[in-house]
């Protein structure tokens, strides 16, 4: 058995999902696809102070492509509770293994960091901790009530996992412990949940999403998808109106990208019509905010995104 803090590679880690990752031919990425990643001075200052910190991010853990232009904007999305998950999600560039025990200096730090960087907005998200008690919720809790006493003016957005069984406990501390949005990513239609999200379940995070709406009306819920994984556009419509209807009202749809040879293939590069279809069908459901692009990601330009709650 790995010890805890030991990551296993990308190929361990897929090895023991249901359904195996064949060998698949890579399809040619369009030119809407390709991205520069800018080098500038604030894209450093980012990267130093969140090593300096001992902090971690999921721009850097899960290879984000917008990792340049949100460093470069001194913007970026935290992840706490360490950077191995618990989880094996075969599209997800987070190492697996055994975490780590909480460092219960981490709210302090991350507060502190948040403060230097004079952020007004911030997405707080983790890797998924099945081996604690809460799933890591009073960890969550901790942070926000640190990052609001030294940055009262912060606006907080979490994006949490689904807290496979314990989600009555999470929800009830995250309710007496609040942030300015509340998000968990559905990820995927339900047909691939086998295949895209193993451990996981739809409805599980349907109803978390849906709980959470009931116990706290007025605090905006968010979820996001991922296309390009051999989803059909009316999969994608009824995700969007199970999302809604679970009381959702911002949402964030993008393409999937490969981080390795050992995770799930890319099955189809959508176009930026595509996404641009996928935006006007959002508004006919009636979601209040949307977001729809090749290179959306669930906390890309989130400020701006919730910027109706400032």
């Amino acid at each position: 058995m790995k010890l805890p803090g030991t990551k296993i590679s990308h190929e361990e880690k897929v090895s023991r999902n249901p359904i195996k990752i064949l060998a698949h031919p890579k399809i040619k990425k369009p030119n809407w696809i390709k991205i520069e990643l800018p080098r500038s001075g604030k894209f450093y200052e980012v990267k130093k102070l969140i090593q300096e910190n001992n902090l971690h991010t999921v721009c850097e853990e899960a290879s984000c492509p917008n990792i340049g232009e949100c460093f470069s904007n001194g913007t970026a999305t935290f992840m706490i509770m360490g950077d191995i998950c618990t989880r094996r999600c075969p599209f997800c560039d987070v190492s697996h293994g055994r975490p780590n025990k909480l460092d219960d200096n981490e709210p302090k730090k991350l507060a502190q960091s948040i403060h230097t960087l004079s952020l007004s907005y911030v997405v707080i998200t983790s890797v998924d901790r099945d081996d604690l008690r809460d799933a890591g919720a009073s960890h969550f809790a901790s942070c926000i009530n640190e990052i609001r006493d030294l940055n009262p003016k912060t606006k907080i957005e979490i994006l949490v996992p689904d807290f496979r069984g314990r989600e009555e406990i999470a929800l009830k501390i995250l309710t007496d412990n609040p942030p300015d949005v509340f998000n968990h990513n559905i990820e995927t239609v339900p047909r691939l949940y086998r295949e895209v999200r193993p451990g996981s379940d739809y409805q599980l995070s349907l109803n978390l999403l849906h709980n959470f709406h009931l116990l706290n009306e007025t605090i905006p819920t968010k979820s996001g998808i991922m296309v390009g994984l051999g989803e059909n556009f009316n999969e994608v419509e009824e995700t969007l109106i199970d999302l809604k209807k679970h009381g959702v009202s911002m949402v964030t749809v993008g393409q999937y990208l490969q981080p390795s040879q050992f995770h799930l293939p890319v099955k189809e590069y959508l176009s930026p019509e595509y996404f641009e279809k996928v935006n006007n069908l959002a508004t006919k459901i009636g979601f209040s905010s949307i977001a729809s692009a090749p290179f959306v990601r669930s906390s890309y330009h989130a400020d701006l995104q919730s910027k109706h709650l400032r």
